[in-house]
């Protein structure tokens, strides 16, 4: 792979190739792809989305909104690190075609504030209980009426996915989805193959997929720009585009140092334990600033900065060092997985686990997310089956009525149904699943 063709500018619809020094300094396409994604509604809608601690009232716990800010500022600065570096290797990219250290940083910065953009409610157990309609559920009748690539995209719902379809899905007066440069597209996707074969291997690649096939010929075309290297010519497998490393390191510094630092909050882990955990990330402490901070707030604050500006350092320097092999796709793992830090890595996310995602509140909230998702789906993959069949009842019809105009059902293809009810769905906050949950059991009137 290289970079010229990695860094393209190139959107859906383009018929004339955009070139980075022609591009106007006050606002580049990178930039446009940034303010796309924050201006959108299904970006709004991730403030009543759970990050960790589903429903959480508490105004210092993050939701999947504060977490991917988070993500994107340390991806901002992990990409600026990271190009800065790149440019001094590959001078021509500066000098030749007018690429800016700036460019990396806002390529992965688009690409981390959108990398959760596609998760439903309730968190990772809202992916898990849709797929757990469809392989086990009522959902499971589909199975013999559905291709298998389509129903394993079901079977195994993938919030990467369905967050490329979020960003590239045309509808009527908008082709294209948010029409985000390929890079940004490409940065984006961490998972860059299809739902089968399912191949389990030590590749991060083969770990989940990243469209849907509703997607497949937008995904194509993406890859084909990129100059993605293809790992398989029997399927659509490619390896990743380099900079998706880079978004990838950043939600992992976030999610590790961050949830450890809500479980801190919340009381769920001990402050003096847990500080053992963040110190020995931190190279120099100043000690006496250290002193003057009387709360557990703004000790744990003051540790999760420096925690994290070490890992940014740390991520830079692997991708440095592994450069070429990831432009060959050779390198098949995450950055932090090959980190002098990866044992105390390894031990913090044990420690949130035991006492943060595994929490009795958690898992009660997480188990009333599955009941809910669950009768959500009963319901409307149920009218998304009749109206593929033309036998639409009147309890069907005052479903569909329920429906935004976006929602598009046909009579032609059951699968393009169903994912467009998946969608609907996934795009619900906490709170709204919840009361439409409640609305259709006639709890609410």
């Amino acid at each position: 792979m290289n970079w010229e063709q990695l860094l393209s500018l190139k959107r859906f619809g383009d018929t004339n190739k955009r070139l980075r020094k022609e591009q106007d300094e006050t606002r580049l396409g990178f930039d446009a792809d940034y303010d796309r994604i924050v201006f959108s509604s299904e970006f709004r809608g991730l403030q009543d989305k759970t990050q960790v601690v589903p429903l959480s009232k508490t105004d210092f716990v993050h939701t999947r909104l504060t977490h991917s800010l988070e993500v994107s500022v340390v991806g901002r600065s992990l990409g600026r690190k990271v190009g800065k570096l790149l440019l001094e290797k590959h001078p021509h990219l500066e000098n030749v075609h007018g690429y800016k250290m700036n460019d990396f940083g806002t390529i992965v910065a688009a690409a981390s504030l959108a990398h959760d953009i596609g998760n439903p409610p309730f968190g990772h157990s809202g992916e898990k209980a849709i797929g757990a309609y469809f392989k086990y559920g009522k959902g499971s009748k589909f199975k013999d009426v559905l291709n298998a690539k389509e129903y394993q995209d079901l079977c195994d719902f993938e919030g990467n996915a369905n967050g490329f379809k979020i960003l590239t899905e045309s509808r009527e007066g908008r082709a294209g989805g948010l029409r985000l440069s390929y890079a940004t597209l490409g940065a984006f996707m961490k998972y860059p193959k299809e739902s089968l074969p399912k191949k389990p291997s030590n590749d991060i690649v083969d770990k989940k997929y990243g469209f849907f096939q509703s997607e497949k010929e937008m995904f194509s075309d993406v890859a084909s720009e990129l100059g993605l290297l293809r790992r398989s010519e029997d399927y659509l497998s490619f390896e990743r585009h380099p900079l998706a490393f880079l978004v990838e390191a950043a939600d992992d510094i976030c999610y590790t140092i961050i949830d450890f630092e809500d479980g801190i909050n919340l009381g769920l882990i001990e402050e003096e334990y847990a500080l053992e955990y963040l110190i020995t990330l931190v190279k120099n402490i100043n000690k006496a600033k250290y002193s003057e901070l009387k709360t557990t707030e703004d000790r744990v604050s003051y540790l999760r900065a420096l925690a994290i500006g070490t890992l940014i350092d740390e991520a830079a320097s692997i991708f440095m060092k592994h450069e070429d092999a990831i432009l060959e796709g050779k390198f098949k793992t995450a950055l932090l997985d090959v980190s002098q830090y990866k044992a105390q890595i390894k031990d913090i996310i044990n420690l949130s686990i035991k006492n943060v995602y595994q929490s009795e509140d958690v898992i009660h909230k997480e188990i009333a997310g599955y009941e809910i998702l669950n009768h959500l789906l009963k319901a409307y993959g149920k009218v998304a089956y009749n109206y593929f069949e033309n036998n639409l009842n009147n309890y069907d019809d005052l479903l569909l009525n329920l429906l935004p105009d976006t929602v598009k059902l046909s009579t032609d293809s059951l699968y393009q149904n169903l994912i467009a009810i998946c969608l609907y769905i996934s795009k619900l906050s906490d709170t709204n699943a919840m009361l439409l949950h409640k609305k259709l059991k006639g709890d609410i009137l």
